[in-house]
């Protein structure tokens, strides 16, 4: 039987190395991906920050090691956003999108439209909702897991989450310039961010 991340993290803090690297490698591809859709060329550099920090702090890990890695690589993106355009224009994560810091389409290349329409989408909401929203549909987290992860109430995450829905909704809509209710498209997500999850682990993979 495999040893859970709470053993792994408990013998990497006893300085077994071995232990630290496999607890890395289990979440590598997570952390990866959570920066895929947002940075482009800086995922490398990103990805081994959010590393180098949890091995600066790994005796303060309090919390559950996968939602404790999340909360860090999204405070090294914000970090990173908020350093790339300092003095260039205003970066609000709650107000600005990806697509307002570097217009343009998505830098990933997928052949299904719908997953064009949700990469851009999600491009084209406020950071703060593509990151709830990606972490819930993509990784898996409760409303209760990305609040903890992100250090937030639970009933602000579940408000944020709903919010973050409608908007992405509405982008969809703008992409599609149908006549469909919103709503309608957004039905689809689940099954869209699956098999886009997929895409991008496949992109992992052959990068």
């Amino acid at each position: 039987m495999e040893p859970t991340d709470a053993e792994l993290l408990e013998r990497w803090r006893a300085n077994d190395q071995a232990s630290g690297e496999a607890l890395f490698e289990r979440y590598y591809h997570m952390v990866e991906r959570f920066f895929l859709n947002k940075v482009g060329d800086a995922v490398p550099d990103l990805v081994q920050e959010t590393f180098t920090r949890c091995v600066k702090n790994r005796e303060k890990i309090t919390k559950q090691f996968r939602l404790y890695i999340f909360g860090i690589a999204y405070n090294v993106l914000k970090a990173h956003l908020r350093q790339r355009y300092r003095g260039d224009r205003l970066f609000d994560d709650g107000e600005t999108s990806i697509r307002d810091l570097e217009p343009g389409p998505a830098t990933l290349v997928v052949q299904r439209r719908e997953h064009r329409l949700l990469l851009e989408a999600l491009r084209g909401i406020p950071v703060d909702d593509q990151v709830m929203l990606e972490l819930h549909y993509w990784d898996n987290l409760s409303t209760d897991e990305i609040a903890e992860a992100l250090g937030i109430p639970a009933g602000t995450a579940r408000g944020r989450l709903q919010r973050a829905r409608e908007k992405l909704g509405a982008v969809m809509h703008r992409l599609t310039e149908s006549t469909e209710d919103p709503t309608t498209t957004v039905a689809c997500l689940e099954d869209w961010a699956r098999d886009c999850r997929a895409h991008l682990d496949d992109y992992r993979r052959t990068a």
